[in-house]
């Protein structure tokens, strides 16, 4: 009988044990995703969320990234797993995840669901709000174990974006259009993050009420909003070509009063802590632009 105990003891301690190693998160569609353990080989299949396991303490349990994946310097040595357009499935499975970061809106999601189906734990990511990011980062932490990096980093993000908030809340407002791509032209619309970012700094953003996302418009519909200030993100890091162009239109007050500004992509197209750096330059840039008012 005693033995017995012993063993039905043992058995509950294993069985608790387990429990307590398992980590169960809910992603940004709102399906839970569980693990019997914290994660150990990740593969990120957008920049940006490799940006954000890096992070949240998780780079050393990377083991795969798709193409562009450049930040931090480490994340470029990772193995590639073809683009976040197009998956190459077969060198997904060969680095034998057991956790997936998927784009929902920007993967191909049927060679997403093929891997779900495979069995593979798949987490999907689709941060839209400065607050998402700070969750990402929390959530990531939980999957991979690495709560203290990760808890640090998210509440450093929301300190930051906080101060930015409490600092430009009463600013005067500044019209802006934000040139996200120039052929063909794109903006984003006002449920984007990078919107948020306007709204942050005091600015309104002319094309906030578009119902696509990331919508393609024309030439005559910016003379049309003719906003104070054009920010524009270029093709490189430091690469602002893609204001030259409205310098021919002398009557734009964006030209007029030389709201023509520059911000890194990097730090402002990628829902990542990078876009603190980001917000905070363009908080500068339309405080410069209100003083040219």
């Amino acid at each position: 009988m005693r033995v017995l105990r012993w063993g039905l003891l043992l058995t509950l301690l294993a069985m608790f044990d387990t429990a307590m190693a398992a980590v169960c998160v809910t992603d940004d569609i709102q399906r839970e995703v569980c693990l019997e353990k914290p994660a150990s080989r990740i593969i990120a299949l957008s920049p940006g969320a490799t940006e954000l396991l890096f992070a949240a303490g998780a780079g050393g349990q990377m083991v795969g990234a798709v193409s562009f994946s450049d930040y931090p310097p480490a994340a470029k040595k990772l193995p590639r797993v073809g683009s976040y357009k197009r998956l190459d499935l077969e060198a997904v499975l060969s680095l034998k995840p057991d956790l997936i970061v998927a784009w929902h809106s920007g993967n191909p999601l049927p060679q997403v669901e093929r891997l779900q189906a495979l069995g593979l734990p798949v987490y999907y990511s689709e941060p839209r709000r400065f607050e998402d990011v700070s969750t990402s980062l929390e959530r990531f932490a939980r999957l991979a174990g690495t709560q203290s990096v990760g808890l640090g980093a998210a509440e450093a993000f929301r300190s930051g974006i906080d101060a930015l908030r409490e600092r430009y809340a009463d600013a005067a407002k500044v019209s802006v259009f934000y040139q996200v791509w120039k052929e063909p032209l794109m903006t984003v619309n006002g449920k984007h993050l990078i919107s948020e970012a306007i709204q942050l700094c005091g600015g309104e953003n002319v094309f906030a009420d578009l119902p696509t996302l990331t919508p393609r418009i024309s030439q005559e519909s910016v003379l049309e909003k003719n906003p104070q200030a054009i920010v524009a993100g270029g093709m490189g890091e430091d690469d602002p070509g893609w204001l030259a162009p409205w310098r021919q239109f002398a009557s734009l007050r964006a030209v007029k009063n030389d709201n023509l500004f520059f911000v890194a992509p990097s730090t402002l197209q990628r829902p990542t802590p990078q876009m603190l750096i980001g917000a905070r330059a363009l908080c500068r840039h339309l405080e410069s632009a209100r003083a040219r008012h």
